[in-house]
Formats: C-alpha cells, structure tokens, sequence
C-alpha cells in the first residue's frame, strides 16, 4: 500500500481537513488546522506531502520522525498542526486497513465511554447561568466558561468583581455538583492571577484554564503550586519537549494538549503518557471540528489519566456550520446524560461526508481571532 496524494479542504466555520488516498482505495481522515492559521497550515501540508507521496502509510511512527526532525527546524504551531492532521489520517488508513478502531492498534480501551463538557461562553458575561442551566438540562455534569474579558497587567477591582459574579451566577445556577471550568484563556498576567484564584476558591472549581499564558509559568510556579482548585493548561504547547519542564514544575494539574496541533496521535498518546508520570490528569482540548474529536476520542480511550472531554456542538464560533454536518452518521458522537461513547468504527471511528465537505470547502473561511484592545488603546490579549 502506497500514498498516492494528499489533499486539504478549507470549511466553515474555521476548520482545514485532510484527506490522505492510497492506490488501495483505503482513504484517512486528518484535521490539521490551527484556528486562524489555516491556509499557512494548508501550505505547510503540502510541502510535507513531497516526502509521503509513494510511501508505505503504515509506517506512522517513522513519517513522523522525518516530518519532524527532517527538516532541521521543528517544533512550533503550524507545522506540529500540520503533522498532526497527517498523523491522524494515517492512524485513520491504519486502522482501516486492519478493520479496527485505532484504540485497538494503540493496545485496547481502558474506558468505554468518557465524561464531556458544554461549553457556555462568558467573554463577555451575561448569559452565562441560563447556558449553563440549559446545559445541565441536556444531561451535561459539567460546563466551561470564560472567567474575565480583557484585563490589564493590574487591573480594577471592579474587574474582580464581573468576575467573581459571574462564576457565582453559574454555581447558583447549577448548584454544588456540576463541574465548572474556568477559562482566562492567557489573558490574566501574574498580578491578577493571584487575586482571581484566590477570589474565586468559594466556587470549589473543577479546574481554572490556563491562567496565565504557557511562556510565563515559571515565573508563577509558586502562584499555580498553591492555587486553590486544579490548573488546567498546555493548549498553546505542541510536544512533549514543550510539556516536560511544565509537568516537572509541579504547576498543571491538568494537561492539556490538542491533538491537532501537539503532533497528532502519535505525540499527544506521549504527552499523555508522560504526564500520567507525573499523575497529572488528561482533559484533551477539542474546540474543533468532528475529525478531531474523533482522534480525541481514541486517546482518550486508552489514556488511564484522562477524565474529560472537550467538545464544540454549538460552541459560539460555530457559525454556519457545526460539529455534526461532515458526518455521515451523526450518531457517532451521541451524547448521554454528559457522556459519550468511545466509537468502535474502524480507524477513527467515524465516516466523513466527502461530497458535503467539497461543497462547504467551495465557500470555504477566512476566520480570525478578534482584536482586543484596552482603554488606553495597547492590545489586550484575547
């Protein structure tokens, strides 16, 4: 079996799919975007595919060392998204081509099924307790939301308090047994860190995220060490080199890389493995599309310290399309009572709707991140 090309698809609401064909018809599925970036990532694909063209596409774990030691400079956002959304489609031919799930060839479920969360917004708060009720309603035992918007070095106390009020408002909402996650997303510096975490412990959080931005955790490892509630981090890291120093801090409690943009399969299984050895838990980041989650969903199925699972239907950037318009069979990603099932399909588990996703890549998307700035007119990171 042989690789005979590689092609990319650009589709809203933000996504960049993958589809890698062999000369034995056996097609994978990969997603290799990085949301904002994905035309860059697009190009960093084809550039990788001058190397796999005509090659053996179960040779996964050395594909990977030549993408990404072959090329002298490594590491970084777009080409680990490139190789990731590669990787992830060769698991998928893989597993295929032996009529198994992909967490069959990586040694067997340890799980049948994993707890996810509904994501319930809060960049600008206001909404949030009625999303979080109506998540709870839906049979979800926990939910995320944005803890603050834009925030200054040192910033007001009044910022403290929107803040505070609105976690509260959750918690009142869906009272003392639903998880909550708190998102900063790395727009919280140091000063106010130390006041947020301290302000927010009543809420007895399941885990704040990324509390401050992944560069600036050494100079805060005495602040996340003795944070009263879990810390959640490592979507902005793309190796386990990037995850090594950060585990060996002591300052994460809950990794958090995206197997879209860490390496694919085949590095996240290691990230994940390599933070079991710290006993650090596992909460993929998944705020994508369906051929992510999937991937997601077959680390988490052999992954001992993994406990929950992100995932984007509904999610506010999801205009247009959602999670479940590139399936052919929805149901693979059916939600129990906060709970989905890990899916037994062959390969990724999941069944792309090819011809949908060439019409929608016709329209295609230009997103990008919005531009924050504060009152006195600097950039505020969003």
């Amino acid at each position: 079996m042989r690789i005979t090309s590689l092609t990319t698809y650009v589709v809203p609401p933000r996504w960049l799919f993958l589809k890698v064909e062999t000369d034995t018809g056996i097609t994978g599925w990969g997603e290799p975007v990085l949301e904002g970036r994905a035309a860059t990532v697009a190009t960093a694909v084809e550039e990788l595919a001058d190397y796999l063209v005509g090659m053996d596409p179960l040779r996964i774990e050395d594909h990977w060392t030549v993408l990404y030691r072959g090329g002298f400079y490594r590491g970084g956002p777009v080409l680990m998204s490139a190789l990731a959304g590669i990787d992830q489609a060769l698991w998928d031919i893989a597993g295929k081509h032996h009529g198994v799930p992909v967490h069959e060839l990586l040694g067997g479920r340890v799980r049948d099924r994993i707890k996810v969360y509904s994501w319930i917004g809060g960049d600008r708060p206001g909404e949030t307790a009625r999303a979080a009720r109506a998540a709870v309603g839906r049979g979800f035992h926990a939910v995320k939301m944005n803890g603050t918007a834009e925030l200054q070095y040192v910033d007001t106390w009044e910022k403290v308090e929107k803040c505070v009020a609105s976690v509260a408002a959750v918690r009142d909402a869906v009272g003392p047994h639903v998880g909550i996650g708190v998102d900063f997303h790395g727009r919280v510096h140091r000063p106010m860190a130390k006041v947020l975490l301290k302000e927010l412990e009543p809420f007895h959080l399941m885990f704040v995220e990324e509390p401050v931005l992944s560069e600036h955790v050494p100079a805060v490892v005495d602040v996340l060490r003795s944070a009263p509630m879990p810390i959640a981090l490592g979507e902005r890291l793309y190796s386990r080199w990037d995850f090594r120093d950060l585990l060996a801090s002591g300052a994460v409690d809950v990794a958090q890389p995206d197997p879209s943009h860490a390496g694919g399969i085949t590095e996240t299984r290691k990230i994940a493995t390599l933070a079991e050895a710290y006993d650090v838990a596992l909460a993929l980041h998944c705020p994508l599309g369906p051929i992510a989650l999937a991937a997601c969903l077959q680390l988490d199925a052999v992954s001992y310290n993994a406990f929950i699972q992100e995932q984007s239907l509904g999610i506010h950037y999801n205009v247009g399309n959602d999670l479940l318009d590139y399936v052919l069979e929805p149901t693979a990603f059916t939600y129990d009572h906060g709970w989905v099932t890990i899916p037994s399909g062959s390969g990724l588990g999941i069944e792309v709707d090819e011809n949908y996703v060439r019409e929608r890549a016709a329209a295609g998307h230009r997103w990008r991140n919005p531009i924050w700035r504060h009152d006195d007119g600097s950039l505020a990171e969003w």
